[in-house]
This record gives structure tokens, sequence and C-alpha cells, in this order.
């Protein structure tokens, strides 16, 4: 089966990431996967280590980095929210040298215009830098993901809508969550299958 990890912290996502680069690739590369995307926490430190043990290991590296969204403007430095309100993650992926050169400013905007608490963008930034950026609702710190547990689905539907710059991308992203989702349920079935026939096979092994 293809997978491909599209959401990976690494040593530089501080207090999150406990895998290291040097690893990761040769590891990618027994299980037999043939990419990998690097997306550590607001920035992208590790990004040229990254690449080079990827290529050393033959695995394609896809430069990403999960960026923090301020729920206002990236200028906002007083209390716009409390604890994880103060802002929500999105998933970057460069899909080719100009969304490399465009993720690299958005980052960079987080730390130089929009630093608080954490290295924050927001939709301006994103709208501006879009350009060869495919983006991914990331995780349940995701905005649309929060106002969903939340239950403001009208909210959530806001979100998403501001989050057009990633609306293909949200929907490729479900689009191989159900798959990934419909190959584990076959393999589910087809281990349970395995195990009623070694049953039936113990069963009979005991009756000769």
């Amino acid at each position: 089966m293809e997978f491909t990890h599209l959401h990976v912290h690494t040593e530089y996502s501080l207090l999150d990431g406990s895998s290291k680069i040097k690893e990761l690739p040769a590891r990618a590369k027994e299980l037999g996967m043939d990419s990998l995307a690097i997306t550590d926490h607001g920035v992208m430190y590790g990004v040229i280590d990254f690449y080079r043990a990827c290529r050393a290991a033959g695995i394609k590296p896809i430069i990403g980095c999960e960026v923090y969204v301020a729920p206002g403007s990236r200028f906002d430095k007083e209390a716009v929210g409390q604890g994880d309100d103060r802002y929500y993650h999105l998933v970057l992926l460069a899909e080719n040298n100009t969304g490399y050169a465009n993720l690299m400013k958005i980052v960079s905007r987080g730390f130089t215009e929009g630093f608080y608490y954490k290295p924050r963008v927001d939709y301006e930034v994103l709208t501006k830098y879009h350009e060869g950026i495919i983006a991914l609702s990331a995780c349940l710190a995701g905005e649309v993901a929060r106002d969903i547990t939340r239950n403001n689905y009208e909210e959530a539907k806001k979100a998403a809508d501001a989050e057009k710059l990633a609306k293909e991308s949200l929907r490729l992203a479900q689009k191989a969550r159900d798959e990934a989702e419909k190959k584990a349920k076959e393999a589910v079935k087809e281990s349970v299958r395995i195990d009623e026939e070694m049953r039936k096979r113990l069963q009979e092994l005991k009756s000769e």
C-alpha cells in the first residue's frame, strides 16, 4: 500500500517532535515509502539537513511547515485569545521552487512581524504568498477542527472559506483519508478472514 507522511515533526519541533532527521528517511525507506514531508512547528531549521538525508536515502523530500495562524491580524499583540486560542495550526507544503520561496517568506513573516508567544502569520500573509503552496487542515489544533470539536459548524465553514488557498488540498487530504480508511478496513477484514481460517485449521488438526 502506497503511503506518504505529510505531517511530520522532527527534533526541531521543540517539546513535540522526537524523530531524528538522520533516521527518518532511512526508516521511511524500510517501510516502503518513496517520499516524506517535514512540517516542524513554525520553523524551517531542519529542511536542508532533511533534504540531504532524503536524497541520500533515495526518498523524495517534501518541504513544509506547520505554521501558527493568528485569529486576527499578526500584528495584534494583545490578549486576542486565551490558551490555544492565541493561534491555530495550518500545515503548508511547498509544491515547487516558487512554493519553497514563498514558504520561507511566510515563516519569516511569522518571526519578524507576528511573534506573540509563537511566530504567527495571518490570512493576509497566506494570501499574498500562496502561489506554489499546498495547505492541509492540520491537526485538532487547526481552526476548522477546533470549531468542529466545539460544535461551531457555521464558524468551521467560515474558517474553511477563509482557507480558500487550501480548498483543493483539503479535498485531496479528505480523499486520501477516505482511501486510507477504506484500505484499513479491507486489511482488518482480511486479517479476520485469515484468523478464522487458522482457527478452522487448528480445529481440523485437533480432530486428526
